[in-house]
């Protein structure tokens, strides 16, 4: 077994891209949250998508035969919209069976047919010089990209969304006249095949991430109720495997599958699970709630670093760690709007003499909250509700950057 790996095959201190380590609880929610398959509940939201597009393409398919008239030739619209049906159908069947998902492959020939699709629209209403009177399947390729939204990446759906959006303006400037009468029936036509799948993404991308980062704030919160000084949610879990292979050895000695003495194989694995044991029992009399909190995050960890060398962080009240950790999720914000290369400095102590009451009962643990890139005037009142819950707080701030000072009022350990 390699130095830089443990007994589970986890690899010591590596990290994520992101600076978070890859195991870390936040990381693997994100990780299963992007996976194939996982949707987050946009498996409602591509059922509906499927049903507006369905809906469109109804409409689009009987306008076309009202104006069957109009087209010199039939052929080629006619074709496009076979194939445009066979597609949507057969996306339909695929995923129904095969789960919420669609491979790279599947939507590559996807693309491929519904360009095709766009293109022999094209050929068919090329005579008659007015684009936005006469499209009917090539807009319906713009519907049809909705419920792809939910099941491939944002940045494809973009970029197939692109391509439409270019395809038809360049159709109808180099075919259709436009004047101060069709212009805006051009326009509209446009707008009515890229805007859907458009506002989609956009839609879905929140959503998505809305999902995850609550996703990682419910995570996150779990550690609130921790004792003073706890193992982690990842650590329980290395514990109960390594408490596994553990009872394994064990029986295997006791029923004489494994022979004694050991063999230098096996004596070495039982000195790794002993060795392991041993460094889970120390970090777990080192490590707080908030430092499993900070750490365990991938919302948290990149923004907040943590200084509590003497672990104060455990001495809280749960209502007051409560009243901290929201405290600084709000202070965060959303991902999108605060500025690039906000931080976050938690300091708690040092705990003085003069910080302990007449009686001795309780001390006052200070706790310093340094922000970068955070305006006064951007903190919402929500956060000082919650701060309000950690102990009283002196606010002062200077051009971009907010100090919050909170006293936190806790029980003495002495007199437990």
């Amino acid at each position: 077994m390699s130095i830089d790996e443990n007994t589970l095959g986890v690899v010591r201190g590596r990290r994520a891209a992101r600076g978070l380590p890859i195991s870390s609880t936040g990381a693997r929610s994100l990780r299963q949250a992007r996976a194939a398959g996982a949707t987050l509940g946009t498996g409602y939201l591509g059922v509906g998508a499927a049903v507006v597009a369905a809906l469109q393409a109804v409409y689009g398919l009987a306008f076309f035969l009202s104006h069957l008239s109009s087209y010199p030739d039939v052929a080629p619209v006619l074709i496009s919209w076979l194939l445009y049906v066979a597609t949507f159908i057969g996306t339909a069947v695929l995923v129904t069976v095969r789960g919420e998902r669609l491979t790279t492959g599947v939507f590559a020939v996807i693309g491929v047919v519904l360009a095709v699709v766009v293109a022999l629209d094209f050929v068919a209403i090329w005579p008659l010089h007015d684009v936005g009177a006469y499209a009917t399947s090539s807009v319906a390729v713009g519907f049809g990209l909705l419920p792809i939204v939910t099941l491939r990446p944002v940045r494809e759906v973009v970029i197939a969304t692109a391509l439409l959006f270019v395809a038809l303006v360049v159709m109808v400037a180099l075919s259709t006249p436009v004047t101060s009468d069709s212009g805006p029936q051009q326009i509209t036509v446009v707008a009515l095949a890229v805007l859907p799948s458009a506002i989609a993404t956009f839609a879905v991308h929140r959503f998505r991430r809305m999902v995850q980062v609550e996703l990682d704030r419910v995570l996150v919160q779990s550690n609130v109720s921790q004792p003073r000084f706890a193992v982690g949610m990842l650590a329980s879990d290395e514990l109960a495997r390594l408490d596994l292979a553990a009872e394994k050895l064990l029986d295997g000695v006791a029923n004489g599958d494994v022979p004694l003495p050991l063999s230098p194989k096996v004596a070495s694995q039982a000195a790794s699970l002993a060795t392991e044991l041993r460094l889970h029992l120390i970090e777990g009399r080192r490590e707080t709630w908030l430092h499993h909190a900070v750490t365990e995050s991938e919302y948290l960890g990149r923004s907040v670093t943590l200084v509590d060398p003497s672990s104060l962080a455990g001495l809280l009240a749960p209502a007051q760690r409560d009243g901290l950790l929201q405290g600084v999720w709000l202070l965060l914000g959303d991902s999108k709007s605060r500025a690039p290369g906000t931080t976050i400095q938690l300091a708690l102590g040092p705990v003085t003499a003069a910080s302990q009451s007449f009686a001795g009962r309780s001390v006052c643990v200070p706790v310093v909250i340094s922000t970068t890139g955070i305006r006064r005037n951007r903190v919402t009142p929500a956060t000082w509700n919650a701060l309000e819950r950690a102990g009283e707080y002196v606010v002062s701030s200077h051009e971009s950057s907010v100090k919050i000072s909170v006293s936190c009022i806790v029980d003495n350990p002495a007199e437990a």
